[in-house]
């Protein structure tokens, strides 16, 4: 899932001679959903759009509070172009998600952005609709999101699962039999190496 956010201190969505809706300051969130995404795409990026620090403090500070910190309004419209994979210059959509199964999609990502901060807060286009966005960017200040790619492969998933636990019980359980043993072989003393020779270690320290 890719997403294109930017600070704005303004925003709208007209359809025809219609405004669909407005903000004043936040953010407008441009959403791209593809054929791979699952509900993990979209937690992740609806995290994302919620806590990055894309404003300032009261002081002056940049980088320091997010949209939820102020209070402040997201809009979102669906961008399937975003999606885009390029043919020569011919730009071609099979990556996106079709319109039959995207529409439902979507709309469960307003719905976690509703739920998890200020349903009044959040805003919306017109899916699927030909629309005029009017974006007043705020710097410019503009974040590409994508979320992270993960394997699909049931059998992959698990040997990833598996994995990680093995790590996890190795780091309980601290260093292994054998990775004492070469640390205790380490600080053998070599039984061939002279106790004043030049370049000798425990000479030196000694002097």
């Amino acid at each position: 899932m890719k997403a294109i956010v930017q600070r704005v201190t303004g925003a709208s969505v007209t359809v025809g001679e219609e405004r669909i809706s407005s903000i004043g300051r936040g953010l407008c969130v441009l959403l791209g959903i593809s054929v791979e995404d699952t509900q993990k795409d979209a937690d992740y990026i609806v995290r994302k759009i919620l806590n990055l620090r894309l404003f300032e403090d009261e002081n002056g500070r940049a980088w320091t509070k997010n949209v939820m910190d102020g209070e402040l309004e997201v809009l979102c419209v669906s961008q399937f172009t975003l999606q885009c994979i390029l043919k020569g210059n011919k730009p071609d959509f099979h990556s996106a998600m079709s319109a039959e199964f995207a529409q439902p999609f979507y709309s469960s990502i307003l719905e976690n952005l509703r739920s998890a901060y200020k349903p009044e807060l959040i805003k919306d286009g017109k899916f699927g609709a030909y629309m005029q966005v009017h974006i007043q960017n705020d710097g410019p200040v503009t974040v590409e999101l994508t979320s992270p790619p993960g394997p699909t492969d049931p059998k992959q998933l698990s040997k990833q699962e598996k994995q990680q636990q093995r790590k996890e019980k190795t780091r309980s359980k601290g260093p292994s039999e054998s990775g004492r043993e070469k640390v205790a072989h380490r600080s053998r003393p070599d039984p061939n190496a002279s106790s004043g020779a030049e370049g000798d270690v425990s000479s030196e320290r000694e002097s």
